[in-house]
């Protein structure tokens, strides 16, 4: 694309049908994210964010206009394509984790790689998925499975699990919704950190605070774009100092 968009929606329109009743989700939405941007899609319940979401993830079709991931028209591709598509080229990072319960923080980053059409052998899994935990600072956490971490070191291996097949996007669904402020804090700083590394981030949240991480804000509103807005972005460096310099000052108070 010649305007270096790697996420492309034409007057996209979702409309869900319930018997003789058709319920419009989303409604001619037109939107452009650039490689290596940081979006936070933004509005209340009902907004038709989430659906917007899922859109962008291949998890749904729009009922009509186009949707251009990477320069491929995905707008009406059919259900395994578009699972082909998510495999590759998206990675999904969701509030409550999504964990394996029953296995190790290696081998829930490895799934997705069992999917891959390019098969690696068990070394190759092994060695790819200790290094994508290490670049989320999980060094030493690699067989500790999901009820030994706590929900940070989780999100980060929700994190680790969405970076293993380099996708061209990461979308992130509230993925400090079930944080503590201080690994919120944590948890935005790493994504500021992909960000910096050149991937694309789609971020989901109903939270200014957590917006104001990102380098523009999208806000929906009754299946449209309310407003698209580039902010003063927020440093998840500057944030922690903040937070500790104001622990210390209550504390001396």
């Amino acid at each position: 694309m010649n305007n270096g968009a790697v996420v492309k929606l034409i007057d996209v329109h979702k409309v869900y049908r319930t018997g003789e009743m058709e319920v419009p989700a989303v409604r001619g939405v037109s939107l452009d994210i650039r490689r290596a941007e940081f979006v936070a899609l933004m509005g209340a319940s009902g907004s038709g964010k989430s659906t917007l979401m899922n859109i962008l993830g291949c998890l749904d079709r729009p009922t009509s206009g186009r949707y251009f991931l990477d320069d491929a028209d995905v707008s009406g591709l059919d259900r395994d394509r578009l699972a082909d598509i998510r495999n590759r080229k998206i990675g999904f990072v969701f509030q409550n984790f999504n964990l394996l319960p029953r296995t190790s923080a290696r081998e829930n980053v490895e799934l997705p790689l069992l999917y891959n059409v390019q098969r690696l052998t068990n070394a190759q899994l092994r060695e790819k998925a200790d290094r994508v935990l290490a670049s989320v600072g999980l060094v030493g956490r690699e067989d500790h499975h999901p009820s030994q971490l706590s929900g940070g070191q989780q999100q980060r291996v929700a994190i680790a699990r969405a970076l293993i097949n380099d996708p061209e996007v990461v979308l992130a669904d509230e993925p400090t919704g079930n944080l503590d402020s201080r690994t919120s804090i944590e948890i935005m700083g790493i994504f500021q950190q992909l960000n910096e590394r050149g991937i694309t981030i789609v971020m989901v949240t109903h939270e200014q605070d957590i917006a104001s991480y990102a380098q523009r804000n999208v806000e929906m509103r009754d299946g449209i774009v309310l407003s698209d807005r580039v902010v003063t972005q927020r440093s998840a460096a500057e944030a922690e100092l903040e937070k500790a310099a104001r622990s210390t000052r209550e504390e001396a108070g």
